[in-house]
């Protein structure tokens, strides 16, 4: 079952071992006398080839649609960290959020291997399973130092081009 960032559940194959181990988990402890629930998968995973991290989590925008909802996607790229500092490498991402509330959708983020791709996918998965909206992102407390981050991270980034983006696709 995919849980949707609206709470909902949506009958889906996502052959992940997150999501393997999570039903073991709940299997076990339920065949021991617990009453324990599944709470769902967000797809959530990151593959790497050679040097790339390709990640995602959630729905993308032909999803969305499929799901009911109205999306807006947004791409931006960003540095993984300041580029005054040796070694910095650009992280490409997309985020999806639904136009009448805001609330975040999915992600897919694209960087090299030494980027720490996969856990800022892990914040987007956060998000979503919280419902939180792309602008409450926007404001999260992440961590800096120049040889590691942004004063605004690269999951910052994209959430900023969507907010100024979305004027466009506005349906108030």
């Amino acid at each position: 079952m995919r849980r949707l960032a609206t709470g909902c559940w949506t009958p889906t194959r996502i052959p992940l071992g997150t999501t393997a181990h999570k039903q073991g988990r709940v299997a076990g402890e339920n065949a021991l006398g617990g009453a324990r629930q599944f709470t769902g998968s967000l797809g959530t995973q990151a593959v790497k080839v050679f040097d790339l991290v390709i990640a995602r989590t959630g729905l993308r925008d032909n999803e969305a649609v499929a799901g009911g909802f109205t999306p807006v996607t947004m791409a931006a790229a960003a540095d993984d960290h300041k580029v005054y500092y040796p070694g910095s490498r650009t992280i490409r991402s997309r985020i999806t959020g639904d136009a009448a509330t805001g609330r975040l959708l999915g992600a897919q983020l694209v960087g090299h291997l030494d980027s720490a791709v996969h856990k800022r996918v892990d914040v987007f998965a956060t998000a979503l399973f919280h419902g939180m909206t792309v602008d409450a992102i926007e404001v999260l407390d992440l961590s800096y130092t120049p040889p590691l981050g942004s004063p605004f991270d690269a999951v910052q980034r994209v959430t900023q081009t969507w907010a100024r983006g979305r004027h466009l696709h506005d349906t108030r």
